[in-house]
Parts: C-alpha cells; structure tokens; sequence
C-alpha cells in the first residue's frame, strides 16, 4: 500500500512507523509517500506535527478506535465464490443479526456455524448490523469511526472475506448495513485531515457529514469508495445505508444518486447484482426513484409504516410515534399503499409528512420486518413481542408480513420467539462518555410513556453493563426446552410461510393492485384488534382470527381454495363466490 491521506490544509503530514516519521509530499490536497508498505505493517499520520492518528480510510485497526492502522491486502484471501451468480435483495427474505449476540462466541467465525441454520428456515440473504471499528468490544455498532474497517473483536477484516465466502458456498447473500451520516464518539478524528464535517446541517448526532460544502467533493469520493470496496474486494451483494434522510446534500446531484450509479456500473463490471437498501425516515419514493428521473435510485428502502400498523394492531400499543397506527383501516393502507403518512397529517411529527407511492412501484422495493433492531432495541426494556405476545398474535405477525407484497425481512432469533431482550449496550473505556451515555439513554425514556406500556415505574437497563450485554445473547437451548415446545413449533411456521412464498407465485408477488385488506368482527377502538382479517393477495387469501374464540369467517374468491397452511386447525367450506373458513381462536389459516 501507498501511503496516501487527504488533508487539504495541512502544512505538513507525516507517515508515522513506530518511533519513525516520514514526511510526506504533497499532491495537491493528497499527501503521498515513495514506499510501498506491505500487508501487516502497523502506520498511522500526523498532521502539522500533532498525534499519529488512524488512516480515515482504514481496514485494520487491530489495537482499538484509537490506536495505529494495520495495512490489509484483500487479495491475501483465498476466494472460493468463483461460481457466485449474486442475489437482488427485492423479494428476497432478509435476515438481520448482530454479530456480538447472534452467538455466544459473538464473532463472525461463530456466526458462520449457524448459517446451514438459516438456509434450513428458507432464508436468502443475511445483513449483518454495522461491523465498523467501534469503541469498546460491546456495541451495536452504530457508533463506529472507520467506514471501511471491521472490528478487531469480530474478526477484523479476513473474518469478514470468511464469512461472505461460507454464506455463498451454502447460497445465502451478505447485505452489510453501514453508516455514513455520522461518526461514533470516540476515536472520531476526522476533523484533524480535513472537512469531513459542516456546520451548516444539523442531523441528531450533532453536525452532518459534509455532501454540499467546500472540500465535499472528496468527502464523497470517501463515502462512494468504501462502499463499493464492500462490494469489490468483499463480495458483498448489498448494502443496507443507515438513517439516509441524515445525509443532507443540496448540490445538484445527491451523493445517494452518485453511490447508485456507481454501484451499477460496478455491477454491471462484476456480472453480478448489487444491491443499496436506504433506511429513511421521510417516507418518500425519491430513494427508490431511479436516477434518470430525478431519484436517489436506491435498490429498496426500509418501510417501517408496515412494521407500526401491524405491531399495533396485535398489540395495542399507541405510544410515541404508533400513535396513528392500530386500526385494519391504517394496515390496509400501509399493505397496499406502502406509508401510511404519504402526504397526511403526522401526529408524531406535528406536521404533513411523506408523499404517496405511485401505483406501479413494486412492492418487493420496500423492506417490512415484524421486528428489527431499532423497534425491538429502542424499546425502554429491549423486549421483543414475544415477551408480550401468545404464540397465535406471533403467528400472525409473521403471516402478515412474510406474506404481504413487501421484501420481508426477519430480526434474529424472531423465527422461534426467542425471550432473550435485545437491549442498547455499550463499551465505552472513557468513563465521561460512559457516564454520558447512561444518563442519555434514562432521559431519551423519560417522557415516551413506558410506564403505562410495562405497567408501572420501569428501570432502564444500564447500557454499560456487561449484564445488559449478556442478557441480549441469543439461547438457542431455548428450541430444546421441552416446557416451552412453542418455540420449535413457531419456528416451523416461519419455514412454512417462507416455503410458501416460492411455491405460490401470488404470495410471492410484490403486485399491489392484487393485494388487499378485508376485516370484521367485534375488534373496535383502542387497545389489540381481537376481529378477523382476511388478506387478499391474487388469488391466495390469508385469514387472521385474533380473537379469543372460534372464528366463521366469509372469504371471497373467484377459484376453488385449499388450506395450505395452518396455525391451528380450520374448517373451510366452500360456498358461491368464495369459502367460509372456520378459524381457530389467536390463529392463522393461509388459503390457495
């Protein structure tokens, strides 16, 4: 490797080897070195005679956040992906998990054991949360400070080429979610090389990365270039890009439009599809919008609409921002039109929010999820709905989401209703910070209505914690349990419904003008739906009774209908124009 670091005011820049600087030579904003360092060899740069600090575009930080860069030569490994075609995220089932508590071991290497795991359940692609160099050995890892390095503890970056190489030999595609719209807290030392960061955008990590303003031009060669190395010396096949509405850009062409065009011609150079995945909270179709037209051109994006409307209606919950959601009237609208405020007043947010979804757009362009980091993590206490729910309302989440027209993805361990929380832990060495962040996470939960959720005064977790940590692990000893045969059982289900998913072409469908919404019974006003659903979807119909008694539900069909999956048993008679189907009380019944 060249030595090579930008850093356009700086006087003066070092190459520091141990106890050895070298100065380097300038090259217009680039510092350039005559020597050619080799894979392994420890360096960092000093600017106008400061600190040695980490390379920003370092892919090795062996010693921590703070320490020296190691140089890393992709080519070292020893590929076996040769006959990979790839996989295109849309319509695909995702799969996300947390490297640090997917496994007891919490590497990569261990995460590996699992995966004929995952092919077994029907899974297509695994995203792996954010593996960025980040403070500390525990984190979720969106906190990280080198946007193209791995962290230590998971395996650095040969755990990484691993894991992607095993995932393709057993067919299963790697999406990695990364961040580039802010930088964790520690060991963040951007600033120091040049205009990484612009005061003239605030996102809620404090000051925006820099897209629009003096210098942007190679801060967002630095945001391009590390994610088509991902792609290039990695082998990934997408990558999911953190909180985008965060990555504020007024030039003339967005940096997400610039990455997606980049990315396809990197596809098209590789023969293989790529894939970009935004997680945006504007609700609007620009990111999905191709470029041509005026759009960010994004793969997919994330669409939590779906998530809200069929967590609250099994639920009950209207705190915080579900407070729209929790009718069928508000799921139907997110099942066929994808957000619920597309253009509408947001109680949430006080204000109009998002635009509509033309009609044409697939549905396979937006992700939904039952469950995900963010909604199972940001809660209070970390509790998944299994901790609340009974195997039928767990069942029929799974159903409305593996089923809808939508590209579903599943959180870890949801596919058995593990009990294990998934909580917010850190590992931060700086006490100050450590101190910050626990008190942060206490006042973020103060005013949001916990207490009426959980039922009484509640103690956040400690995010600092080890046990906090410990406790968000996965048990898989958990499907061994003979007392709770249920997890096994749900389990088996999510193989079903995904099983079903290829066998039933109008279930895989991302075709929204086929998709609709019919519900009834006595489930009115505030608290968990206990009516009947009936989702049409072609010619298929899924049918929900979340009641707590049997269940004579009308389905209208135009074609003779057998029951292909059931959570418990139903009777299904056929009559004009469609079926009744006898549900079984907290139950599903997939027909087709």
């Amino acid at each position: 490797m060249i030595p090579r670091v930008w850093a356009p005011s700086a006087t003066r820049v070092d190459l520091v080897l141990g106890d050895v600087r070298v100065p380097l030579t300038a090259d217009g904003e680039w510092w350039v070195g005559d020597t050619d360092l080799p894979h392994g060899t420890d360096y960092a740069y000093s600017v106008d005679g400061g600190p040695p600090r980490p390379d920003p575009r370092s892919a090795w930080q062996p010693d921590g956040v703070h320490g020296a860069s190691r140089v890393y030569d992709p080519g070292t490994f020893a590929w076996t992906d040769d006959g990979w075609s790839g996989v295109d995220v849309r319509g695909h089932v995702v799969y996300e998990l947390h490297v640090g508590t997917f496994t007891p071991g919490g590497t990569l290497a261990s995460a590996v054991e699992h995966l004929d795991e995952l092919v077994s359940l029907g899974v297509d692609l695994v995203e792996l949360m954010p593996v960025a160099p980040f403070s500390g050995v525990h984190g979720w890892g969106y906190d990280g400070v080198s946007t193209f390095g791995v962290h230590e503890p998971y395996g650095g970056p040969a755990g990484l080429q691993a894991f992607v190489d095993a995932a393709h030999a057993r067919g299963l595609g790697v999406c990695l979610d990364v961040v580039h719209n802010h930088m964790g807290p520690s060991g963040n030392y951007l600033g120091e090389f040049g205009p990484y960061f612009t005061d003239a955008h605030e996102t809620p990590w404090g000051t925006a990365i820099n897209l629009d303003g003096v210098g942007s031009h190679e801060v967002r060669r630095w945001v391009c270039d590390s994610a088509l190395r991902w792609f290039r010396d990695f082998h990934v096949d997408a990558l999911r890009l953190d909180a985008v509405h965060a990555l504020i850009d007024f030039s003339d062409r967005h940096v997400l439009a610039q990455l997606s065009d980049e990315v396809a011609t990197l596809a098209d150079a590789l023969g293989r599809p790529l894939s970009l995945v935004a997680e945006s909270d504007l609700n609007d179709p620009v990111s999905v919008t191709p470029t041509a037209e005026g759009g960010w051109g994004m793969t997919a994006q994330w669409d939590d609409d779906v998530h809200h409307a069929v967590h609250t209606l099994v639920t009950g919950e209207r705190h915080g921002y579900y407070g729209d959601f929790g009718s069928p009237e508000v799921l139907r609208k997110a099942l066929t039109r994808v957000f619920v405020h597309d253009g509408g007043y947001s109680t949430f947010r006080a204000r109009d929010w998002g635009r509509p979804v033309p009609p044409e757009t697939d549905g396979h362009r937006f992700v939904a999820a039952a469950s995900t980091h963010d909604q199972v993590g940001n809660r209070a206490l970390g509790d998944r709905p299994s901790a609340r729910l009974d195997p039928g309302g767990l069942a029929a989440e799974a159903a409305l989401v593996l089923l809808s027209p939508f590209t579903p993805m599943l959180f870890m361990g949801e596919e058995w209703g593990a009990r294990t929380p998934w909580q917010y832990f850190t590992d931060h060495p700086d006490p100050e910070l450590a101190a910050a962040v626990r008190d942060g996470r206490r006042r973020e939960f103060g005013g949001h209505g916990w207490d009426a959720v959980y039922g009484g005064e509640i103690e956040v977790p400690d995010p600092q914690s080890p046990e906090t940590f410990r406790a968000s692990v996965l048990d898989r000893t958990e499907l061994d349990d003979p007392a709770h045969p249920e997890h096994a059982r749900l389990r088996e289900w999510y193989r079903s419904l995904i099983a079903l998913r290829r066998a039933v072409p109008d279930l895989a469908s991302g075709d929204r003008s086929t998709t609709d919404l019919v519900w009834g019974g006595s489930g009115h006003g505030d608290g968990p739906w206990d009516g009947w659903l009936v989702l049409h979807r072609g010619g298929a119909r899924v049918v929900v009774n979340l009641s707590d008694q049997p269940a004579a539900v009308p389905v209208q069909t135009q074609r003779p209908v057998e029951v292909v999956a059931a959570w418990d048993p139903a009777v299904v008679e056929q009559t004009p124009g469609g079926a009744l189907v006898t549900a079984s009380p907290r139950s599903v019944v997939v027909l087709a």
